[in-house]
């Protein structure tokens, strides 16, 4: 996997509910599996739900605010001129 590939993949991840439910699931079981309140596991849960917000929120407008820099730049950018083609018989 190339870097550029892990990267998508990773902000992917990062934004989908599906995994924050996860991990939440997951600390939430591991609080009370280590005797743990129930309310000190809604209280984490909620915090890494909130976390989850704030990284979906910033990942998805970087992902936009890059892919409008990639557009601006593409209009500001003007096309090369294409060489003329060089002719039979001719010698460099």
């Amino acid at each position: 996997m190339s870097k550029e590939e892990f990267k998508k993949e990773m902000r992917r991840k990062l934004t989908s509910r599906k995994f924050w439910i996860a991990v939440t699931g997951l600390v939430t079981g591991v609080i009370i599996a280590c005797r743990g309140s129930a309310e000190t596991a809604e209280t984490v849960s909620g915090i890494i739900m909130a976390a989850a917000s704030v990284v979906g929120y910033l990942l998805g407008e970087g992902l936009t605010d890059s892919a409008r820099a990639g557009i601006e730049q593409k209009e500001e950018t003007p096309e090369p001129e294409p060489e003329p083609e060089e002719e039979e018989g001719e010698e460099q």
